[in-house]
């Protein structure tokens, strides 16, 4: 006799599942208001016409809120693709009862997506049937075993230097002199590592990855349509299977060159918009399930995403679905880490109250996910603002907006920010406390001066305005952009010589002191070669050279890079500087002459950083913000050397630790806006305690 999951199918696991010893697929679909689940199967090359159906029996095929059913292969007609519709609602929230019962609906653990030649992103956002036009799940046996060489990567400490990239802007530009076929995908990336090996980063945060809709012109990828599955147009090979070979052969790639694989991921909302927008799958499966609402027909859908909804993270089948993707990344694509997009959406009651998040604890406890590396933006788009102690996840590291804007600021010259350069430069320990209540570390800050979200290195030294497209025409509204400065010259046209000069100098201080801080450093893909956006500080719908990086400027800013190398080098060559704890009482803090001068007109600041601790050399760093040059008193013994000097022109800027140059004098002359980094031996013994 057959067994009841033969014969009814099983509720576990989630999804499309093959059963070999019954050469059988097993389909599940988890909705708590259905009252009708049809199965739909597709043939390769028919699309508008299903092979066969199966209509779910709520007496026999489904368990609690599960639907699901086991067909034999050899009854699926040779179907290569599947999707569902589904009919009525038992839904007490009546407004949200209409969903279309003729709509073709994704699985939600589609492990990859298929979108037919006459895909339409408008067809799933009117009434009727979208059959042929429909995102379709792939029905896949089981792929043969990757081989992964024995991959496993050692997570880095204080060597940690993460690199936001786009993958396909990374390598999407002729530029990049990647063959055309791989061309913005995972295997471009892989041509690439010895350019990362070289430029020596240690961490590569994707951008998201995670399939989103291709018609929903959004080039950063955050309106996303699947969780599991890998975005297809990223990969080279579109074989089915062909995606995510292509994604698990580039992080096995990419940990054998030493570097780790970081995931954008955002749980926080989907595509699917609000009322207006397609229906893909949650808006018709079960929508109140999924998202959170409220009681108002003409907006039902609560937008704490800035999207048009937002996903319901404390409803337990939301929070599983979460969890089985993060497992799914971990476990069978080998990645690293995550980086959670708009995180305190997690925060986010059924209401849109502000509450506990149970998920936290959930990812906190589970084994598999226990030494994976979490990150937070900790923040939504309706003003939710969480940095820092106030965010729940006690441990996970956080994007420190904090220490973008008082950097920006220093540099540029504002008035009153030496105490605040400090407290970044430190690690950020008013936003992450040591105290006995908290123990957090100082690593949990990540530090950065630029992201995707916002303008380049290059533009922030570049422009005052944000020039941005819209409707093909330059929007030039004198709106200031998170405390960028132009060195006196808009934009990139007829640049006299010396704005120049500048621009570069205040690139490399802002370069430098990101990676002399203690804590995390994080930094955007072609800020190592002045990329510019053209002043567009929001090119979330530019699939085009504006985000494609020109790898032509390689050769135009070389010394940037040189520069960029070598404090990147200098940073992983120094545990002193990016520690487990913050630095106490192994650094000492300095004006030009003595004490620190906190008024607002002073733009200086030196510290004495000793390395002894740590069996590192001692440090003593000299930033001047202010438009002349300073003397300034070393006030630590000597010999002290020079290494690094962004006034000097390149390969003086950053000299090579065995060429470094010997201060022989008791002090040391900085130039206008410049920064500049001595080293001395010290003869102390190391502990064995890494503080």
């Amino acid at each position: 006799m057959a067994s009841w999951h033969t014969i009814e199918g099983s509720p576990n696991p989630l999804g499309v599942s093959f059963i070999p010893e019954e050469d059988a697929f097993n389909f599940t679909l988890y909705s708590r208001n259905a009252t009708k689940v049809k199965l739909l199967l597709f043939r390769e090359g028919v699309y508008e016409t299903p092979t066969s159906t199966f209509d779910f029996n709520p007496l026999v095929h489904k368990s609690q809120r599960v639907w699901h059913c086991r067909l034999k292969r050899s009854d699926m007609g040779g179907a290569t693709y599947y999707g569902f519709q589904v009919h009525g609602c038992a839904d007490e929230l009546s407004l949200l009862c209409n969903v279309d019962p003729q709509k073709l609906l994704l699985d939600p653990y589609a492990r990859e997506v298929f979108f037919p030649p006459n895909f339409s992103r408008s067809a799933a956002s009117r009434p009727g049937t979208n059959i042929g036009k429909a995102p379709l799940g792939y029905i896949m046996l089981p792929p043969y075993e990757f081989d992964w060489q024995g991959d496993r990567m050692a997570p880095h400490e204080h060597d940690l230097v993460i690199y936001e990239m786009h993958v396909r802007g990374f390598t999407r530009s002729p530029s990049a002199g990647i063959a055309n076929e791989k061309a913005g995908t995972f295997a471009g990336v892989v041509e690439k590592i010895p350019f990362l090996k070289e430029l020596g980063i240690t961490a590569v945060e994707l951008m998201p990855i995670q399939q989103f809709d291709p018609h929903a012109g959004d080039y950063w990828g955050y309106l996303p349509l699947n969780f599991f599955s890998p975005h297809k147009s990223y990969a080279a090979d579109q074989s089915p299977s062909g995606a995510v070979v292509e994604f698990k052969t580039m992080v096995r790639e990419l940990h054998k060159a030493g570097i780790e694989v970081l995931l954008d991921v955002a749980f926080s909302h989907t595509t699917e918009e609000g009322m207006i927008g397609p229906t893909y799958h949650l808006k018709g499966i079960d929508p109140s399930t999924y998202y959170l609402i409220q009681n108002d027909p003409e907006d039902p859908y609560l937008n704490f995403s800035g999207t048009g909804n937002t996903l319901r993270t404390d409803h337990p089948a939301v929070q599983r679905m979460i969890m089985d993707s993060l497992r799914y990344w971990v476990k069978e694509m080998h990645v690293d880490g995550f980086r959670f997009d708009l995180a305190s959406i997690f925060t986010r009651r059924s209401d849109g109250s502000v509450g506990e998040a149970p998920i936290f604890s959930d990812i906190a406890t589970d084994p598999d996910l226990a030494q994976v590396r979490l990150i937070a933006e900790p923040w939504d788009a309706q003003g939710l603002y969480q940095l820092g102690r106030s965010f729940p996840g006690s441990t996970w590291l956080q994007w420190n907006s904090g220490f973008r804007d008082d950097v920006r600021r220093f540099v540029r010259g504002d008035e009153g920010q030496v105490a605040a350069l400090m407290q970044r430069l430190y690690g950020s320990d008013n936003l992450f406390p040591d105290d006995l209540l908290h123990a957090y570390h100082p690593y949990q800050s990540i530090n950065y001066v630029t992201s995707h979200d916002g303008f380049t290195l290059y533009d922030l030294v570049s422009y005052n305005k944000k020039h941005n497209m819209a409707n093909g025409h330059q929007n030039q509204d004198g709106f200031t952009v998170n405390y960028s400065w132009n060195c006196g010259w808009e934009g990139d046209e007829a640049v006299p010589e010396a704005v120049l000069r500048l621009r570069r100098q205040q690139a490399k201080n802002l370069f430098l002191l990101l990676m002399l801080a203690n804590g995390t450093p994080m930094f955007v893909a072609g800020d190592e070669f002045l990329q510019t956006q053209g002043g567009n500080n929001n090119p979330y719908n530019q699939d085009n050279p504006t985000t494609w990086l020109n790898w032509d400027r390689m050769g135009l800013m070389q010394e940037h890079f040189a520069f960029a190398k070598r404090a990147i080098a200098f940073r992983k060559r120094h545990p002193s500087l990016g520690r487990s704890r913050f630095w106490r009482d192994d650094v000492k803090w300095y004006g030009p002459n003595g004490p620190v001068d906190f008024s607002a007109a002073s733009h200086t600041l030196a510290y004495f950083l000793s390395g002894a601790a740590l069996g590192d050399k001692d440090l003593y760093v000299l930033v001047n913000a202010f438009w002349e040059s300073i003397e300034f008193k070393l006030m630590e013994p000597g010999p002290w050397y020079r290494v690094a000097d962004t006034s000097l022109p390149s390969p003086h800027d950053f000299l090579d630790e065995q060429e470094k140059e010997e201060v022989k004098t008791a002090s040391y002359t900085l130039q206008a806006r410049a920064v500049a980094v001595l080293v001395r031996d010290t003869a102390q013994p190391a502990s064995s305690y890494s503080i």
